[in-house]
């Protein structure tokens, strides 16, 4: 049995009933015939993938919960895309890999350890709600990483740089806590 709505908010959150549109720098434009995603760094196998080929792959649908770091909640979100895992195993992460830049448009980085990655609630998700997902919302391709603060789930993601070192990325750089949990009190380091 699911737990009580108020249950499913971490510390000094509020719900919402949609999810807000927030972003850094405006709407990218898409062009699937340049567009690409890549992963690089510590794998045996670096990949470049279009967008077909990302759609072409076996596709997942999760539903979950929404914590954005300035407070709002969204409670049982719908996603669809790839298990961010099967495009790792993919490119075949090197044993010493630990962490992942995730890179999306306009600079914008965040740090995420590659187990966190792996979990089988992570997706490089493309449809919102069974609709395609909205270009606010990170068209054509958004991280979800429903266990961390939303900012750590990248819009308009353009690929994985697996490190060994843990590199501080875009917002954990401006003072956000590096580990994006919700349920710590701790916000910011």
């Amino acid at each position: 049995m699911a737990k009580p709505p108020a249950e499913r908010l971490p510390p000094g959150q509020y719900l919402e009933d949609e999810m807000p549109v927030l972003h850094y720098g405006p709407i990218p434009r898409f062009d699937p015939r340049t567009w690409d995603f890549r992963v690089f760094g510590l794998v045996a196998n670096p990949l470049q993938l279009r967008y077909e080929d990302i759609l072409a792959m076996p596709a997942k649908r999760i539903v979950a919960d929404v914590h954005c770091v300035t407070h709002w909640s969204v409670l049982d979100t719908v996603w669809e895309g790839v298990p961010a895992r099967d495009i790792l195993l993919l490119a075949q992460p090197l044993p010493e890999a630990r962490y992942v830049l995730v890179h999306a448009e306009h600079g914008y980085t965040a740090n995420v350890p590659l187990e966190r990655l792996m979990d089988d609630d992570v997706l490089l998700a493309y449809r919102y709600r069974d609709a395609p997902l909205a270009p606010e919302h990170g068209y054509p391709l958004r991280l979800v990483l429903p266990k961390l603060y939303f900012w750590k789930s990248a819009k308009w993601v353009r690929g994985f740089e697996l490190m060994a070192q843990e590199r501080k990325g875009f917002w954990e750089s401006r003072g956000y806590h590096n580990e994006g949990d919700p349920w710590k009190e701790e916000r910011y380091d």
